[in-house]
């Protein structure tokens, strides 16, 4: 079997995985739903005044998308990972051609066509409830596609060195929680003590945040790096981190063969 035909392999088999766990599916759609319909449509923003939603609605799209980009690799590849480990399946899987790498790739993919779906539905909610005036750019989609791969690789990291299953989940909560509202998302910089501005350019959700804002939400003046439009430039960003927690995700799930 060719490499291309080992990752299909695997794509359709954690999708499959994926569709056969109501609960599941069930919740990577409804939670955005629920955080829309609460901050969103209830709470509203409140442009004029100040406090967390200072902001007009266009402003917190980036927010809404990093919840389904960011929570659910780390969820899903945090806890699949660990019942890899838990049942023995990564020594199954190393009496057969699939590398580490392809094994993630395959997992990677089915995430990437979840969170897409789910980001739609999200974009389309924010719209309707909340009247956001925002752009429909093409860059959208590549920042949710290379988002999904850089926190796949997170995710990855921590279903291999976390000790269970409630451990992965546990860990992609703490990190993930601090990471969502901390990143430049539903709280802007300049509500955030100044000595904190260095650990939000520490974040690879910060990237995500700062470069959907710039292609959905022009007005938000979001600032250029080094000169280079920030929509291309906090993309360029997000890449290089998608490989390298890539290739670390790869090479920490567990090795057995």
């Amino acid at each position: 079997m060719s490499r291309l035909g080992r990752v299909r392999a695997q794509t359709s088999a954690g999708w499959r995985s994926f569709v056969r766990r109501r609960t599941a599916v069930f919740f990577t759609f409804f939670f955005p739903v629920i955080l829309i319909a609460i901050f969103g449509a209830l709470i509203q923003t409140d442009p004029t005044g100040g406090g967390l939603f200072a902001e007009p609605a266009a402003y917190y799209v980036p927010g809404y998308l990093a919840v389904v980009v960011l929570f659910t690799p780390f969820s899903r590849l945090g806890s699949e990972v660990a019942r890899h480990r838990e049942g023995n399946r990564f020594e199954k899987l190393a009496t057969t051609p699939v590398t580490r790498g392809e094994w993630l790739l395959g997992q990677t993919v089915v995430n990437a066509a979840i969170i897409a779906l789910a980001s739609l539905l999200i974009l389309v909610l924010v719209v309707a409830l909340t009247g956001a005036e925002i752009v429909f750019s093409p860059l959208v989609v590549a920042y949710i596609l290379v988002g999904v791969v850089c926190f796949c690789g997170i995710g990855a990291m921590l279903g291999s060195y976390t000790d269970s299953q409630d451990g992965a989940v546990a860990a992609s909560n703490a990190i993930g929680l601090p990471l969502l509202f901390l990143s430049e998302t539903f709280i802007a910089l300049e509500q955030l003590p100044g000595w904190f501005e260095p650990f939000v350019n520490l974040s690879p959700l910060t990237y995500f945040s700062r470069g959907i804002r710039a292609a959905t939400y022009p007005d938000a003046g979001t600032p250029a790096v080094f000169g280079v439009d920030p929509a291309l430039a906090n993309l360029g960003i997000l890449a290089v981190l998608a490989v390298v927690t890539f290739v670390l995700g790869a090479r920490s799930i567990p090795r057995t063969d």
